[in-house]
């Protein structure tokens, strides 16, 4: 089992960043890929950014040059800088991981871009 804990989403207006943590209860050495996804209201879930465990990443097209996923070993963390925001960007923001074949979520951390 693999508990996630996502903090950092706020009131922001356009323009501005915030940076997004999600705290993992397990080494994010035995963790395969940990990612971010969105999901705005009233559409589905989608991925934001992933990163493996070896390093590869990965982002959306929509938020390319803008989002920057990075983890932090020691600290079981994984964190998403998201500058430039805009109000498309406005959604509960989810963390992930996936450890061999099973996949954990957190609770989501709403994120809201308006002036």
């Amino acid at each position: 089992q693999v508990q996630l804990v996502e903090s950092g989403g706020d009131l922001v207006q356009p323009g501005g960043s915030l940076r997004l943590s999600c705290a993992a209860s397990a080494s994010i050495f035995s963790i395969n890929v940990m990612s971010w996804y969105r999901q705005a209201p009233g559409k589905e879930r989608l991925l934001v950014a992933s990163i493996t465990s070896g390093g590869t990443i990965n982002y959306a097209n929509s938020v390319k040059g803008r989002f920057t996923i990075s983890r932090d070993n020691a600290q079981n963390t994984v964190y998403l800088q998201m500058n430039s925001l805009k109000p498309e960007d406005t959604a509960v923001y989810y963390c992930n991981a996936i450890k061999t074949s099973s996949a954990y979520w957190g609770k989501g951390t709403l994120v809201t871009v308006s002036s």
